[in-house]
């Protein structure tokens, strides 16, 4: 008999593929399998702006409200205990306001909770509050418990196999479920209400806490909530909100690119500066509302102010209505900087509306950072970008870029969906053109320069970007380049998952070849490869690692029947791989040193040998097999 939870993971997974427009072609979105600001785990408080003393002596009282606003990625530990869940404002579809806790089959340190077992279902992860003193309630207080919940996001849906759950604690200490639902397609946020009416939860240590079931194989089926109400004198038809938030991060100050070196754009700031500033204001509650709204810009770097906080415009949002609110920018003189400078502008963002409610989510602040990078991404990965490659046909991915002086390129960073089987033993090379052929009106495709056999790695390094150095520095004039990826043409597993923000508005400026002609991608998104730029830098390259790495060889070369593998530093976690040009992976085993391979039954030609020590690969070592 056919496992049922396989099936119904083979049928889903399916889905998900036959759900895309035929007009896609050879390109597709799919997980991304890890979470890179994650990578460190909830010790790492480094990222997380909203970390505080744990509460253990002490528990809350009532009224308990949570929405999220914050700019940490884990939960405030002055509400909760646990921190398996991802605060983000990017995963939430319309949500109430800035801000979400999204629930998914990937843990504290952003990896999937089990890598092997990817067929099962299991629990994921908590959301879990600190104690709350209900010990001097009484059920005529009328306490209501109430939170907005949201499916799949800007992720991947959950599975009916999928929940979401709530349990409460008793006084006993254990925790009773309360209410669930099953996994299902994208849909708005809905309010539930609870009633707390058992006298079994009216105790001094009071806790709730959420939980989620997951698909293994599907690790970003996502589930997220937001805003959390408990109180007392509340009712079943307590669902009125009296709040106008922002509800998304605001657009960046540049008119294209997300971050670009402050050089770049100081030789051309009227090109590369809006001129409106927006975000988008939600009125929950059922009536209309006049707000205002405003902003202020200051160079954080020297002090200066750029454009003086006040009230920019006024507008009338509907019940339950939302709105982008924009306002002009006018910045008269940009500060000068030393080439190679990191700047950055931060825009504070402020609404005032006629009634009360939170006043965390009245104000945002985003900051726009000049560094040594182009870049069309925020820097968040809510999917995986990847090409089905041909039998015989490379792939390329190329994305378009602009320069307003001429510069130099030093590497590219590429943030890596995480795949299985992992793909440390594929390779790919990094490509600079000046033209693609048949985009914007050239005849061929001229390439500038090639970086040969690198391998995808993942890591939290610069901006969770892992970084490949160039061998020899790239001098770029001033106009268009592209920069991107080739890889030996392959199928199915054989491809590389590269990071995609699907937050990205507007063109996304990429292109894709893999029956030998360029096509604009449809794709929404952008892909996040990020052309470094200016000064030398020391990255997380895999030139590094092959500094780094045990040295090893494989002889001889050209070689008839047999391979010795010559390893410096023994390792029982040692592997070899050895790949066609066409990258298929012909045969692997364990690596040793003066470990003899047969490869008497391969057809005469080009091969590549790499050995992964650790589970990190270095670079592939070319053979030729008579």
């Amino acid at each position: 008999m056919v496992n049922k939870t396989a099936a119904i993971l083979c049928l889903f997974i399916l889905g998900a593929f036959a759900s895309l427009s035929p007009v896609y072609g050879q390109e597709y979105a799919g997980a991304t399998n890890y979470n890179a600001l994650l990578i460190g785990g909830p010790g790492n408080r480094v990222a997380n702006k909203n970390a505080k003393t744990t509460i253990t002596a002490d528990t809350l009282t009532l009224p308990f409200f949570e929405d999220f606003t914050g700019y940490g990625v884990y939960p405030d530990t002055t509400k909760w205990v646990d921190y398996e869940v991802y605060i983000n404002n990017t995963m939430g579809a319309s949500p109430v306001s800035r801000g979400v806790a999204t629930f998914d089959a990937l843990d504290d340190h952003g990896y999937p909770y089990d890598s092997f077992s990817n067929i099962n279902f299991r629990y994921c992860d908590s959301l879990t509050s600190q104690p709350i003193n209900l010990s001097s309630s009484v059920v005529g207080d009328s306490i209501y418990f109430s939170f907005f919940y949201q499916p799949q996001g800007n992720g991947f849906y959950p599975l009916p196999g999928d929940s979401l759950m709530l349990y409460f604690k008793d006084q006993y200490g254990g925790f009773v479920k309360v209410w669930a639902t099953k996994g299902t397609t994208l849909q708005p946020f809905r309010q539930i209400m609870i009633p707390i009416t058992d006298t079994i939860y009216y105790h001094n240590s009071f806790q709730f806490r959420f939980v989620n079931k997951a698909a293994l194989y599907w690790a970003d089926a996502v589930w997220n909530v937001d805003y959390i109400r408990m109180d007392r004198n509340r009712y079943a038809g307590d669902t009125v909100i009296t709040d106008v938030a922002f509800t998304t991060d605001p657009t960046f100050l540049l008119n294209d690119y997300s971050f670009m070196p402050y050089n770049q754009f100081i030789a051309n700031p009227s090109g590369e500066i809006v001129t409106q500033v927006s975000d988008s204001i939600k009125n929950s509650s059922p009536t209309f509302q006049n707000v205002n709204y405003g902003f202020a810009v200051n160079d954080i770097t020297g002090g200066a102010v750029l454009s003086p906080a006040g009230t920019i415009g006024a507008t009338l949002i509907s019940g339950h209505g939302s709105k982008q609110v924009t306002g002009p920018l006018s910045v008269s003189v940009f500060p000068p900087y030393p080439p190679g400078a990191s700047v950055v502008f931060q825009t504070q963002y402020s609404l005032s509306a006629p009634f009360g409610g939170p006043s965390a989510n009245d104000t945002v602040i985003k900051n726009q950072v000049f560094d040594n990078y182009l870049a069309y991404d925020d820097g968040t990965a809510e999917k995986s970008y990847f090409l089905i490659l041909s039998p015989t046909l490379d792939g390329r991915i190329a994305i378009e870029f602009h320069l307003n002086e001429a510069d130099t390129m030093q590497g590219m960073a590429i943030y890596f969906g995480r795949q299985a089987p992992a793909p440390s033993y594929k390779n790919f090379n990094i490509f600079v053109w000046s033209a693609l052929g048949n985009v914007n009106g050239a005849s061929a495709d001229v390439a500038i320069d090639s970086q040969e056999f690198y391998v995808p790695q993942y890591t939290d390094s610069q901006n969770h970007f892992w970084v490949y150095t160039f061998d020899n520095p790239l001098p770029l004039p001033i106009g268009t380049f592209y920069a991107g990826t080739q890889q030996p043409a392959s199928s199915g597993d054989d491809t590389l998952y590269f990071g995609l923000d699907v937050n990205r508005i507007g063109a996304n400026h990429a292109y894709f070849n893999v029956l030998h002609n360029w096509q604009s991608s449809l794709i929404s998104g952008a892909i996040m490869m990020r052309p470094i730029l200016g000064k030398h830098v020391i990255g997380t390259s895999v030139s590094n690692i092959r500094l780094q790495q045990p040295k090893w060889q494989a002889t001889p070369n050209p070689a008839t029947d047999r391979l010795q593998l010559e390893i410096e530093t023994e390792t029982p976690q040692a592997v070899y791989h050895i790949t066609d040009i066409l990258g298929h992976c012909v045969l692997q085993g364990a690596a040793t040193n003066n470990k003899v391979v047969d490869i008497s039954s391969l057809t005469p030609g080009m091969y590549l040998v790499n050995i992964i020590i650790n589970g990190v690969a270095g670079a592939p070592q070319k053979i030729v097999k008579l």
